[in-house]
């Protein structure tokens, strides 16, 4: 199986999970003297096979993320460096959105408020960070595509 694919089975198996805790958490109480629609303890245990299942998928991405190398690079760092990009342009984008607002001032005596930070400066790393995040995303996944996930034998 190519690591794409084991991701795409990594989100299904993410909303099995969430799926099935909604439904424990619909027969978890019931009025007096009415019956679950569905008994708990086969939801628990499909649950439990489920997040079984899970574990070991993503113990397996991870181990292939760990041990692809591509230019000097593991995919586990080129992850850690699209996170960071990604926390790095979403804050900018907070401190833009905050800096570039406008402030509503009903008259004259109220506080006027100016920016200290220069925007369009502000604008263009973000935008400059948002290529390279595009860039890095397109090789993870190019590299997903390509590689085979490792099996561990269990």
């Amino acid at each position: 199986m190519k690591l794409a694919e084991a991701l795409s089975v990594r989100a299904d198996l993410q909303k099995k999970v969430a799926r099935l805790e909604e439904r424990l958490q619909a027969v978890a109480k019931v009025q007096e003297g009415d019956e679950p629609e569905e008994t708990p303890e086969d939801l628990f245990a499909e649950l439990q096979q489920a997040i079984g299942e899970l574990e070991n998928l993503v113990f397996k991405i991870n181990l292939t993320n760990l041990h692809t190398v591509r230019d000097g690079e593991s995919i586990t760092r080129m992850i850690a460096r699209k996170d960071a990009l990604t926390l790095n342009i979403n804050t900018l984008r907070n401190v833009l959105k905050t800096a570039a607002g406008r402030e509503t001032r009903y008259s004259h005596n109220e506080i006027k408020y100016v920016k200290v930070i220069d925007t369009a400066r502000l604008r263009k790393k973000i935008d400059t960070l948002s290529a390279e995040l595009r860039k890095v995303e397109l090789r993870i996944q190019e590299i997903n595509w390509t590689v085979e996930l490792e099996e561990t034998g269990d």
